[in-house]
């Protein structure tokens, strides 16, 4: 599935050879070229979606570290800004239209970025549900692979498709398509009675609630990404972590031969798409069905 030619931009950027992973030797052009090399698979999951944005201006050894759901002093103009319908006085949400967008991205350090999961043109209907499994300590990763089995046939048995990917942190996350028709309320409500449902079923496994003090030994269903202004990495993002690792979607048949939820990174990623018969999230959003 050799991606498409990488597009151009318009976008320059300043001090190219600044490092972002100091040691793995990655720098802002070497970013850049990787989103330019997997643009066309990700786009539709960060085109017009309410983004939330991790900067190191430093790269991931500086201090500084910003959270942003709102403008910057200097943003590049190819970075939209968006009113939220629902809160039209409060500051301006972030969003980009295109390759350049993600180029700006760049440039200002984001090292991370977090869509919504709608796109603004039906801001109160998503399209899609994710399940966040996140391990606690002494966790196998065979574990987070039997749990994301696990939420992929209770997802098909209700008629959902279900993809994987990487969470480019500790676990994997399985999203379903949806058509855009229900509203937040009720796809956070089947999402959390999801979790609850695997979580009373094998308590000795699974929980449904953060606690802390109950976390070791258990996986969390964190269903809490699928509410309004929630957000969760975006398929492809790069994760401000060392080994620049990246949330990767998978086959199916491909997470067994996996070694762990990192091993996907910007150094790997590249070559393996231009190696790879097919997109694993291909057909994602045509296999989109309604939450009834």
């Amino acid at each position: 599935m050799s991606p498409a030619k990488p597009p151009a931009t318009d976008v320059s950027l300043t001090h190219p050879d600044r490092l972002y992973w100091p040691d793995e030797g990655v720098t802002k052009q070497i970013l850049a070229d990787y989103y330019a090399a997997v643009w066309s698979f990700m786009a539709p999951y960060v085109v017009n979606r309410p983004l939330a944005l991790l900067r190191l201006p430093d790269g991931i050894k500086g201090h500084q570290r910003f959270f942003q759901k709102h403008a910057w002093k200097g943003m590049n103009a190819h970075i939209d800004e968006i009113s939220d319908p629902q809160d039209a006085e409060s500051e301006k949400l972030l969003r980009i239209s295109d390759f350049d967008g993600l180029v700006a991205l760049v440039q200002s350090a984001v090292l991370e970025i977090h869509p919504w999961g709608t796109t603004t043109d039906h801001w109160e209907r998503p399209d899609m549900i994710t399940m966040d499994l996140d391990p606690g300590e002494d966790v196998a990763w065979s574990a987070v692979i039997s749990a994301a089995l696990e939420v992929k046939a209770r997802l098909e048995g209700r008629g959902f498709a279900a993809f994987v990917k990487t969470s480019g942190g500790k676990g994997l996350h399985v999203v379903a398509p949806l058509a855009p028709r229900a509203g937040w309320a009720e796809v956070k409500a089947f999402a959390h009675s999801l979790a609850e449902q695997m979580s009373a079923d094998t308590p000795e496994k699974y929980l449904a609630t953060a606690a802390k003090a109950k976390r070791a030994g258990h996986i969390y269903i964190d269903y809490l990404r699928n509410g309004r202004g929630s957000t969760a990495v975006a398929p492809y993002s790069t994760r401000a972590r060392p080994g620049a690792p990246v949330s990767m979607p998978l086959d199916w048949p491909e997470l067994n031969g996996l070694s762990g939820p990192a091993a996907l990174t910007l150094a790997n990623v590249p070559q393996r798409l231009q190696t790879r018969p097919s997109n694993p999230w291909g057909g994602f959003f045509d296999a989109a069905v309604p939450l009834e």
